[in-house]
C-alpha cells in the first residue's frame, strides 16, 4: 500500500539571514539602481563625445573665425589686433559688391525656379496611380550623386563646343548658347545645376505634406465644382503653407552659401559674374592669403544667415505651440 509522500519542508527567508521581501534569484540589493546608473553613464558618455566633436569641429572654428576677423592674422605667427580694419578693407573691395549682388541674384532666381519646380513635381507624383515608387527613386537620384561629381557632369553638359546641351539644340535646329561661359547665362546655368542636384529631397518633403491632407477636403471641393487649379489654390496651398514657408527659409539659407557650382564649373567667371560670397571667402583665404578679410566676410554672412535662422526657429516654435 502506497503512502502519500510528505511535502518538502519550507523555511522562511529569515532562517537563512535574508530579510523578508529581498529574496530574488541572482539579485542583490541595489541591482536595479546600479543597472540604471550604468545605462545613464553610457548615455552620458555618448553625449559627451558628441558635444566634444561639435565643440572641436564646429564651435571652436566659428569662435576662432570671429576673433581673427578683428586681427591681422598670419598662419604660424599669430595675429595682431586691428579692430574693424578688415571689415573696412573688404567693404571697399569691388569684388565685395559683385559677390553680394551675384549671391542675392542667385537666391532670387533659385526661389523662382528651384522653389516652384519641386512643388509642381510633387503634385504630379501625388496624382500618379502606377510606378509611383519608381519615379520617387528617379527624382531622388541626383541627391545621391556627390556634389563635385554632379558639377563636373554639368560642366561637360554645358560645354559650348561638344556639350550635350548644344548638341541637342543643333539636333532640333535651334540656336546654341554659351551656357556657363556666357556673361548673361552663367548664373542661370548654375541655378539649374543647384536645382537639379537638390530637387529630390524637397520633392519628397512636399509629397509627404500632400499625402497628409485629408481626402475629404478635395471631395468637398469637387462637389462644390472646383477645378484642378481651384483645388490647388483653396485646398493644397493652405494645407501645406507651413511646409512651404519652412522650405523657402531653408532654401534661402542654403542658396546664400552656394560654392561648389561656381568653384567647379565657372571658377567665378566670366567677368566675376558668378563670384558668390562664399567663393570670395575662399579667394581671400587661399588665393590672397588674407585670413582676416576672409573671416570678416564670414562674420557678415553669419549675421545675415543668423537672421533667417532665427526667423525659421520662430515660425517652427509658433507652429509647435499652435499644434
Amino acid at each position: 500500500m502506497k503512502t502519500a509522500s510528505k511535502p518538502p519542508a519550507t523555511f522562511p527567508p529569515a532562517a537563512f539571514g535574508v530579510p523578508e521581501g529581498t529574496r530574488s534569484a541572482g539579485r542583490r540589493p541595489g541591482g536595479p539602481w546600479r543597472r540604471r546608473l550604468a545605462d545613464q553613464s553610457r548615455a552620458y558618455a555618448f553625449l559627451i563625445g558628441g558635444v566634444l566633436c561639435f565643440a572641436l569641429f564646429s564651435w571652436y572654428p566659428a569662435i576662432r573665425a570671429v576673433v581673427i576677423a578683428f586681427q591681422k592674422y598670419t598662419p604660424g605667427s599669430g595675429g595682431e589686433w586691428v579692430g574693424t580694419a578688415n571689415f573696412t578693407r573688404v567693404f571697399h573691395d569691388p569684388e565685395f559688391t559683385a559677390a553680394w549682388r551675384n549671391t542675392l541674384t542667385f537666391t532670387l532666381i533659385a526661389l523662382l525656379i528651384g522653389f516652384a519646380v519641386p512643388f509642381v513635381m510633387a503634385l504630379v507624383l501625388n496624382e500618379l496611380r502606377h510606378a509611383k515608387a519608381f519615379f520617387r527613386v528617379v527624382v531622388y537620384l541626383p541627391v545621391m550623386i556627390p556634389p563635385v561629381v554632379s558639377a563636373l557632369l554639368w560642366k561637360w553638359f554645358y560645354d559650348p563646343g561638344a556639350g550635350l546641351a548644344n548638341e541637342a539644340l543643333r539636333f532640333l535646329h535651334l540656336p546654341t548658347s554659351n551656357w556657363s561661359n556666357g556673361a548673361d547665362t552663367a548664373l542661370v546655368s548654375l541655378v539649374i545645376v543647384a536645382t537639379w542636384a537638390n530637387l529630390g529631397g524637397t520633392v519628397l518633403i512636399y509629397l509627404a505634406a500632400l499625402q497628409s491632407i485629408p481626402g475629404e477636403l478635395y471631395e468637398a471641393a469637387e462637389l462644390d465644382g472646383a477645378n484642378l487649379l481651384q483645388r490647388i489654390r483653396h485646398v493644397t496651398i493652405p494645407q501645406t503653407r507651413f511646409i512651404i514657408l519652412m522650405l523657402m527659409l531653408l532654401q534661402i539659407i542654403a542658396t546664400m552659401q552656394v560654392f561648389t557650382e561656381p568653384f567647379v564649373i565657372t571658377g567665378g567667371g566670366p567677368e566675376d559674374k558668378t563670384v558668390t560670397v562664399l567663393y570670395l571667402i575662399y579667394k581671400y583665404a587661399f588665393l590672397y592669403n588674407d585670413f582676416g578679410g576672409a573671416c570678416a566676410l564670414s562674420v557678415m554672412l553669419l549675421v545675415l544667415l543668423s537672421a533667417f535662422s532665427a526667423l525659421y526657429l520662430r515660425f517652427t516654435r509658433s507652429e509647435g505651440e499652435d499644434a
